[in-house]
């Protein structure tokens, strides 16, 4: 080491030397609380934006997935068990230190695992990122329609309907089966009906398709164009995946609900209402439109809190190791008090936002 290396370490030894605990303590201190200030302001504008976002546009509110309540008791237990953890540092029962230590990373660690559980529960319920509200592409009636055994299938939300009540499971999977070979279509090659079933019968624009070499024919002379065979390549996928006129899966109003400028709206005849009156065909096409805001936002501040969570997680990892190694005492224990303290605040964090969700979303 050169002369003028030790003298900067000679010179900082004695800096920190010159330092009182308090000072230090403090010092560490205010460093945790900027980084917890930086995390409201940055979670208060994502809020900010999905409230204000709500305000004027159609917004989709539905229940919070099962699984984001278990990871809400598995972070509150991980944060009792770090404040365990500091009392028996402060007493030096390491053995108790070691126990509740392990037990908040363990804990932490199920709440990043249930989270992406709740991620799935979402996606389950077709509750996507990145989907509309309203199917448009492949809705049922709007090109293609399909008789089955003489009659029409018709929808009703999510239901497919056949002579009044909904579709039963067989006669469902029956109608899946049938459409899932217009499932793939080929510009270079003719989509044909490679599993003909004769209790189906395909509509196009209210008139029956007709079927000649397996090929599909508008009428005797005209085969379905491809952006036909598109449209009914749609409506294949979204019967396959059970889906009517929603992403979201389930029962209108009971499972899920759309709502504009804050006004809960019915549906009914296979469109939105309010008040008893459909709503005004500009705004149907508008719902028709919209992107599920809803679901965006709270993907984006899930993950967002997920992502801190995880690096808290890792850095907490480090913590347990020092903790089983003997570091913490009663004589040394603020690096375990300030962990707990931004992962307390990481608890409440999700709390606050799972609320918010609960009574806004």
């Amino acid at each position: 080491m050169s002369s003028e290396n030790e003298q900067k370490f000679t010179e900082k030894r004695n800096f920190d030397n010159e330092i009182s605990p308090e000072v230090k303590e403090k010092m560490k201190k205010n460093l945790v609380y900027v980084g917890i200030f930086s995390i409201i302001m940055l979670f208060a504008g994502f809020t900010s934006g999905y409230y204000v976002s709500m305000g004027d546009s159609f917004w989709l509110k539905y229940p919070m997935p099962f699984f984001f309540w278990v990871s809400t008791a598995s972070i509150a237990l991980s944060s009792l068990a770090f404040t365990l953890a500091i009392r028996s540092a402060k007493k030096n029962k390491q053995g108790q230190l070691k126990m509740w230590m392990a037990s908040t990373l363990i804990l932490g660690a199920g709440f990043i695992y249930f989270q992406f559980k709740g991620y799935g529960e979402l996606v389950s319920n077709g509750l996507h990122a990145v989907n509309n509200l309203v199917v448009t592409d492949g809705r049922y009636g709007d090109y293609f329609e399909v008789k089955y055994k003489g009659d029409f299938i018709d929808v009703d939300g999510n239901k497919f309907m056949y002579r009044g009540k909904e579709m039963n499971p067989y006669d469902f999977q029956t109608f899946q089966g049938y459409m899932a070979q217009f499932k793939t279509v080929n510009q270079n090659k003719p989509l044909t009906l490679t599993h003909p079933m004769a209790s189906f019968e395909l509509y196009f624009n209210h008139q029956p398709i007709l079927i000649k070499n397996s090929k599909l024919f508008v009428n005797d002379s005209t085969p379905l164009l491809f952006t036909d065979e598109i449209r009914l390549s749609q409506l294949a996928v979204n019967i396959l995946d059970g889906r009517g006129d929603f992403f979201a899966r389930g029962e209108y109003g009971k499972d899920f609900t759309i709502f504009y400028k804050k006004q809960q709206l019915d549906y009914k005849d296979r469109k939105l209402w309010y008040k008893g009156k459909p709503i005004k065909p500009h705004l149907q096409v508008k719902a028709m439109e919209s992107a599920d805001s809803a679901s965006q936002y709270l993907y984006l501040i899930t993950f967002v809190h997920l992502l801190h969570v995880l690096i808290a997680l890792l850095y907490l990892l480090k913590v347990v190791t020092a903790s089983f190694r003997g570091r913490f005492n009663s004589d040394n224990h603020l690096s375990l008090r300030l962990s707990a303290l931004f992962w307390h605040f990481l608890g409440v964090l999700w709390l606050a936002l799972l609320l918010f969700f609960i009574f806004i979303h």
